[in-house]
């Protein structure tokens, strides 16, 4: 027997030491959740200062929702 489940929510974290590869991650795994029929829901970023890199560091949280909980 082989039972699927839709997913009704999903939530990734992602950082990066720059703003251009931090939207370059969020946006290869938007388009890998499109194939689990979910799409963003909420994105909330924050930066933040590495002192340890002496760099700044980009985080994001994104909230996917499945189109059929909406």
């Amino acid at each position: 027997m082989f039972i699927l489940e839709n997913m009704e929510t999903k939530i990734e974290l992602y950082e990066a030491y720059d703003l251009k590869t931090l939207e370059r991650k969020i946006e290869e795994q938007m388009e890998n959740n499109k194939a689990l029929l979910l799409d963003v829901y909420h994105i909330q970023h924050q930066v933040t200062f590495d002192p340890n890199r002496n760099k700044m560091l980009y985080t994001a949280v994104v909230h996917y929702k499945g189109k059929s909980s909406r």
